[in-house]
């Protein structure tokens, strides 16, 4: 059978009458904006099944069966996926174009497993006295079940039950390890890659489930876990809630961007249905593509602290690239999307919204807010941070309105910035500078710089936890201190050319699979030892100018200060003979 395209079947899906076609098979009555009706699966009396037309799905609240139109077809006449989309474009008159490869999709069986576990996931979290620590949990971010049920929610528990629940259902080892709801340890042994978490099912863009995020609940790390990259799954190319969130976002001529799941499942609540959210990581070229596809318009809202204002710009500059028009929402102080719709309802998100300004400029606010405009050297650094958002912009006249807005602020001649930000200026931090780093196409130093980087480039948390443990001076490689600050100042477009070239190395690189935990562990130990090095340097640099008696108070510091290195670092001497660079 032919594949059929996306793209294709995005548009029967949207032509299809959900509510006409559903009415055939069951008798509905309007409740509000739904349709309610007893459930066609279970054979229920009561009106318990649900038909949602402005998210295209079906729920039942008893059985818990749900999807969209195709999935109907597939529940209640038995249908394979292409057989129901040719059905439902038969009804709606859309001619399906074929294309090769012919032959069933060799990926069927990762759906039919993450499908059969987002059900089973989804039956723990209602049924199982184990997940009463999920249901309190939810109950304490004032969300009830019933609200909770047609988003498909589930809990993983922390047994082996999913295993042979999986076993039963003649879901095999392999491909449960395939679709990333299995993890093998180093001894071989299987086990169930989550445990005592809440589930968030991650939908593709046909609304099928793929993947998941869990959030732990208790003690434990990492907070949230995403599934692993699989054939079906690739977290750097998705948005959580655009299978949803697509139709409100092309009605609306925007989307709203936030971080968590949480935030996500409150505004849409609240009716607020054009929102989405990256999975875990900072934004990429791919989903900014994929919101450009829905909507012209993005207001970013992210917390109002530090790490929630560096992934905003970072998620703005990348939107900006595929020459969206990028807002930017503030929220109050101690606020997030998911607080403040509490308290304040969808009415009060939307004044917050209404009052969301453009990226560049709410950049100028902070710099103006922190004295960066008050003298010339602030003037210069402000500079250095707007200028990789004026570089950002594609759209030629929303980069003209940037230059004279930056140097209106700024206090310099447009023309003698517009020279910076197509590299012609005459600064010193944008000439190509004499190489301090690996020729093009050399390895660069493995050390633990170089560890902490990789970690910086993974986002939040890990990138507030490195620029707080380290200082950009204790970096003694220069590609690796320029990387750093850029990094850490979102300026990554303003390094020099050797400079760039090692940043475009570490985010091939990546941690390659690495603990991040374990990772930052031994780094920060290894930085720390060499803060100690060098503190017995200074000391050996001073002693032969020293009296006999401070000599003598000097050798024992030096003695301390080298029982605290050998402490932090037994194997010292060691690796100090080994090393070729710092931290090796």
């Amino acid at each position: 059978m032919s594949l059929i395209p996306d793209d294709v079947i995005e548009q029967i899906r949207e032509a299809a009458d959900l509510v006409g076609i559903i009415g055939e098979h069951v008798e509905l009555k309007r409740t509000g904006s739904d349709f309610r009706a007893p459930c066609p699966f279970h054979g229920g009396t009561h009106r318990n099944f649900a038909v949602i037309p402005r998210k295209g799905m079906f729920y039942c609240f008893v059985c818990h069966a749900g999807g969209d139109v195709f999935t109907f077809f597939m529940k209640k006449l038995g249908m394979d996926y292409p057989t129901a989309v040719r059905e439902v474009a038969r009804r709606v008159g859309i001619t399906i174009p074929e294309r090769g490869p012919t032959g069933p999709d060799p990926r069927e069986p990762l759906y039919g497993a993450v499908a059969a576990a987002a059900d089973w996931f989804a039956r723990q979290l209602l049924e199982t006295p184990e997940a009463q620590v999920a249901r309190d949990y939810l109950t304490t971010r004032h969300l009830d079940l019933e609200t909770v049920q047609p988003l498909g929610l589930g809990y993983a528990p922390k047994s082996k039950t999913f295993l042979d629940a999986m076993k039963g259902l003649g879901v095999r080892d392999e491909v449960l390890l395939e679709a990333g709801l299995l993890a093998k340890r180093e001894d071989g042994t299987l086990v169930p890659r989550f445990r005592g978490r809440l589930l968030f099912p991650i939908h593709d863009l046909r609304a099928r489930v793929v993947a998941f995020g869990g959030r732990i609940l208790g003690e434990g790390e990492p907070k949230y876990l995403n599934s692993s990259d699989t054939p079906i799954f690739h977290k750097g190319k998705l948005l959580y809630n655009l299978h949803v969130a697509k139709h409100a976002m092309r009605k609306a001529e925007r989307a709203i961007l936030v971080e968590g799941y949480f935030d996500v499942l409150r505004l849409s609540l609240a009716g607020i249905e054009e929102v989405v959210a990256p999975l875990g990581t900072g934004l990429t070229p791919e989903q900014a593509q994929l919101v450009k596809r829905h909507a012209p318009h993005v207001i970013l809202l992210y917390d109002s602290d530090e790490p929630g204002l560096r992934a905003t710009f970072r998620a703005g500059d990348e939107l900006l690239r595929e020459g969206l028009r990028v807002s930017v929402a503030t929220l109050p102080a101690g606020e997030d999307p998911d607080t403040l719709v509490q308290k304040k309802g969808a009415a009060g998100l939307e004044e917050i919204l209404k009052d969301a300004v453009d990226v560049l400029e709410r950049k100028i606010q902070i710099l103006d807010r922190k004295g960066f405009f008050g003298t010339l050297p602030g003037r210069r650094r402000a500079l250095d941070r707007l200028l990789p958002t004026i570089r950002a912009a594609k759209d030629q006249i929303t980069r003209e309105l940037y230059l004279s807005r930056a140097a209106e602020a700024a206090g310099v001649r447009k023309d003698v910035l517009e020279r910076e930000v197509l590299g012609a200026g005459s600064g010193e931090r944008y000439r190509p500078s004499a190489p301090q780093g690996p020729a093009p196409g050399s390895p660069l130093p493995a050390n633990a710089e170089k560890a902490l980087l990789l970690l910086m480039l993974e986002g939040e948390p890990w990138l507030s936890r490195v620029t707080e443990a380290v200082d950009s001076e204790e970096l003694e490689f220069p590609p690796y201190r320029a990387v750093f600050e850029s990094v850490a100042d979102d300026a990554v477009l303003a390094l020099d050319d050797t400079s760039a070239r090692a940043y475009e190395q570490l985010k091939a690189e990546g941690l390659g699979g690495r603990d991040p935990n374990e990772v930052y562990e031994r780094a920060v130990n290894w930085m720390e030892a060499r803060r100690l090095e060098r503190q017995m340097e200074q000391l050996d640099d001073q002693l032969p100018f020293e009296t006999p008696e401070r000599q003598a108070s000097l050798i024992a510091e030096k003695r301390r200060v080298f029982d605290e290195l050998r402490k932090r670092y037994p194997r010292y001497k060691i690796a100090k003979r080994r090393r070729g660079a710092p931290g090796t």
